[in-house]
């Protein structure tokens, strides 16, 4: 009796697990509008406005989730964990608009398919992070679900890691025009980059696995 009055007087713990999860929706969709920009005969213009809103939806949900953080008593995790989980994850939204920023400030509208499997391998991080995130609602549980998940997007990353060495290769190898090799290669550099701010997701995600369980 006594203990359940003192919860009720507790303060509400807020759902943090719920607030990634949306943020990772819209890092989804700002991921699948990259890869939609660079499919044949893509309306660059529109799908750059779409990931400029996604990014834009996803900061008010970090800015509200650093909000939530201020004002808790009760966390599911350590402080600082979730403050770093949602900064990288909002790290990994605004490199992906990185990305369509270089695309509509350079004019880019013809991708190699080594650029078109960047952006696949980066819809498929984002896939797999919506997986994980609303696992973390009970990480024990489901701390080795957790984990494969988080190895896969690791996957991913050292898959774009060659697939950016073998653009990069062909790209100095076949293009003659200095304009075209510089702005192509920054495009290179950023789609792998985005792949890395999904290892830093996974690898904070992991750590609040590892002193959970």
């Amino acid at each position: 009796m006594f203990f359940r009055m003192f919860r009720a007087l507790m303060p509400k713990e807020e759902e943090f697990v719920g607030l990634f999860a949306q943020h990772a929706e819209k890092i989804h969709s700002a991921a699948k509008a990259l890869e939609a920009m660079m499919g044949d005969g893509a309306d660059i213009g529109l799908h750059f406005k779409q990931i400029c809103a996604f990014e834009g939806e996803a900061d008010l949900i970090t800015r509200e989730t650093l909000q939530a953080l201020h004002r808790s008593f009760i966390t599911p995790f350590d402080r600082d964990q979730i403050h770093r989980l949602i900064t990288t994850m909002d790290d990994a939204v605004d490199t992906i608009e990185e990305v369509a920023q270089r695309v509509d400030l350079y004019g880019v509208t013809e991708f190699t398919p080594d650029m078109r499997a960047l952006a696949t391998g980066i819809t498929e991080c984002a896939h797999l992070l919506t997986k994980a995130i609303p696992l973390m609602r009970e990480v024990t549980r489901n701390a080795a679900a957790i984990n494969e998940l988080c190895d896969a997007i690791g996957r991913q990353e050292s898959a774009a890691d060659k697939r950016q060495h073998e653009g990069l290769r062909a790209l100095f190898a076949t293009e003659k025009d200095p304009v075209k090799l510089i702005t192509r290669k920054e495009i290179y550099q950023r789609l792998e980059k985005v792949s890395d701010r999904f290892d830093d997701v996974a690898n904070v995600i992991e750590t609040v696995v590892i002193e959970q369980v």
